[in-house]
C-alpha cells in the first residue's frame, strides 16, 4: 500500500479497512507493506510503478505467460542460498516491522540487526525469493 500521513483517504483507510477482522482474514497467507510515497525511496518506486493517487495497492502475484512476456514463467528459486536479486523495503520501525511481519508467518533468516547507517533483516516470501527490510537511521 502506498501511503501518505496527508491523505485522508489514507488515514481512512488505516483507521477503518486494515484493523478489520474481513481484512485480516483476506491477508493473513500474504506480506502486507506500506509504502511512504513522501521518501524519495517511495517517490521513485511509485513512478515506476505509475502510482499517481493515494491510498494505491500493488499486489504481487505470481504470474505465468502473457501476451507481453512469452515463453516466462515465475518459479522459485532453485537454491535458496544463491541469490540473483532482492527486494528492500524501507520502514520507519525495523523492529516493529519484523514483529508484525513474524506475527503474521513470515520466516526470517535473522532477527535485525544494527550497522551505523541502518537497521535490517531478511525474510522469504514462500516461494524462497529474499526481501529485506530496513530502517535507515538519521
Amino acid at each position: 500500500e502506498f501511503t501518505d500521513a496527508r491523505c485522508g483517504d489514507c488515514r481512512r483507510l488505516e483507521s477503518l479497512v486494515i484493523p478489520a477482522t474481513s481484512f485480516y482474514a483476506l491477508t493473513r497467507d500474504k506480506v502486507p507493506v506500506q509504502i511512504d510515497r513522501t521518501t524519495t525511496e517511495g517517490l521513485k518506486l511509485a513512478q515506476r510503478l505509475g502510482v499517481r493517487e493515494l491510498p494505491a495497492w500493488v499486489i504481487v502475484t505470481p504470474g505465468g505467460e502473457t501476451v507481453d512476456k512469452p515463453g516466462t514463467e515465475f518459479v522459485p528459486p532453485p537454491d535458496p542460498s544463491k541469490i540473483s536479486h532482492s527486494m528492500t523495503i524501507r520502514v520507519p520501525d525495523c523492529r516493529a516491522a519484523y514483529e508484525m511481519l513474524r506475527a503474521r508467518g513470515a520466516r526470517f533468516l535473522t532477527e535485525p540487526h544494527e550497522s551505523a547507517w541502518e537497521v535490517r533483516c531478511f525474510f522469504r516470501d514462500p516461494d524462497g525469493h529474499l526481501f529485506e527490510i530496513s530502517e535507515r537511521k538519521r
